[in-house]
């Protein structure tokens, strides 16, 4: 297939692989951001007071089509680290009672479970995930050791950050739901990178982003919110829809969506997401981009001595894969790449353990990953990894 970079707004004198982290919006998407934009200025009062729901409500039908879930059931937020602030902060957790997650989580969602266990009392089980993940099987297994009688809640990522692998959630959210636990996800790389429908995995709670890999403006997540669990969420910031005074949808939807003077201009490009989608044939694109990642992968471990971190298969891998590497400066060697060879990647950190994280995405070339495979060569990692 021919070349899009040009349909991004990226340096063309920057190697971007690091999707995963921000995203990356194409140049249609936001212009029709900076639509909305100028909508919102024109008219500021009857944008907000008049015409907000509708537009809101329009972007919803389309993204809840997508996710598989009612559009009655989520709102939209700027991040999935503010989303699942709100969750914590809403669950009736105490003193004995465990939270079950595992050693690969966010680091971020790690702070907060940590802050909110401090002030209310539970405790945050980190449940370790052995490396490498050979099959769900060993996953599964290994995540409902950490659980016992005092465990109330699980929380798990459905494709981590650092370690970019997708994990089983379909599976542990069915055991946890036998077990009568709460359920939450955190779904961050998942719409537009694995397939997902919301409603087969029958989740409490569930964010995703769509600034990551559906390519949306900025600040652009939602937070999906079971029909049984919507009056028990608090809303993070207590506006004109609590206690509203002429209610038009849910209390769930007041609450969370009324929220005064905010610019909801990313939240509205999601029609131009999808036309995007289509008129580039970005599904096709995306397939090659993870046949790449599924043959790269052990060439790079293999350049820097190690070894996968996965099974190479679709089950664990999508646009995204975690190279291990042994260095004694992982920030020097992050600052090298991206001053002196022009490369954007992230060098990543969990424990005692470092990887050089690729993110393949629909603008970039094969050429591209043969600049990283050069770069690494003469910064030379290989030496500093065999006298670790």
């Amino acid at each position: 297939m021919s070349s899009i970079r040009d349909q991004f707004l990226l340096d063309p004198d920057i190697t971007y692989l690091n999707h995963g982290s921000f995203g990356a919006c194409p140049k249609p998407i936001f212009e029709d951001y900076q639509y909305w934009e100028r909508v919102l200025e024109f008219e500021p009062v009857q944008f907000i007071v008049k015409k907000r729901e509708e537009h809101l409500l329009n972007a919803k039908k389309i993204l809840a089509n997508y996710i598989g879930c009612d559009d009655q059931d989520f709102f939209f937020i700027q991040n999935p680290t503010t989303a699942i602030n709100q969750v914590v902060k809403s669950l009736e957790l105490g003193p004995g009672d465990e939270v079950l997650t595992t050693d690969h989580e966010y680091g971020a969602m790690d702070k907060t479970f940590d802050f909110y266990s401090r002030k209310m009392g539970f405790h945050y089980r980190r449940q370790e995930i052995s490396l490498p993940l050979l099959s769900k099987e060993q996953f599964v297994e290994e995540f409902w050791k950490g659980y016992n009688e005092r465990t109330k809640a699980i929380f798990i990522s459905h494709c981590t950050s650092t370690t970019a692998l997708a994990f089983p959630v379909k599976e542990i959210c069915k055991k946890a739901k036998s077990l009568g636990l709460i359920t939450i996800v955190d779904g961050a790389h998942i719409p537009g990178h694995f397939p997902v429908c919301i409603r087969e995995l029958n989740v409490d709670y569930y964010t995703g982003t769509l600034h990551k890999w559906l390519m949306s403006p900025k600040g652009c997540t939602f937070l999906y919110v079971h029909k049984d669990r919507q009056d028990s969420i608090e809303p993070l910031i207590i506006s004109w829809g609590y206690k509203a005074a002429m209610p038009t949808k849910s209390r769930f939807l007041e609450e969370n969506e009324m929220q005064g003077t905010r610019d909801i201009s990313a939240y509205l490009t999601v029609a131009a997401i999808f036309k995007f989608f289509k008129d580039f044939d970005i599904p096709a694109r995306q397939a090659e981009c993870r046949l790449m990642i599924r043959e790269q992968y052990p060439v790079f471990c293999e350049l820097l001595g190690t070894s996968p971190i996965s099974t190479i298969s679709e089950e664990f891998l999508g646009q995204m894969c975690s190279i291990p590497i042994r260095t004694k400066n992982p920030l020097k060697l992050k600052e090298a790449l991206y001053h002196d060879h022009h490369i954007e990647i992230p060098v990543m950190q969990r424990g005692s353990e470092t990887y050089l994280r690729i993110s393949y995405q629909v603008y970039n070339r094969p050429e591209e990953l043969e600049k990283l495979k050069n770069a690494v060569r003469r910064l030379d990692i290989i030496p500093v990894a065999l006298s670790s």
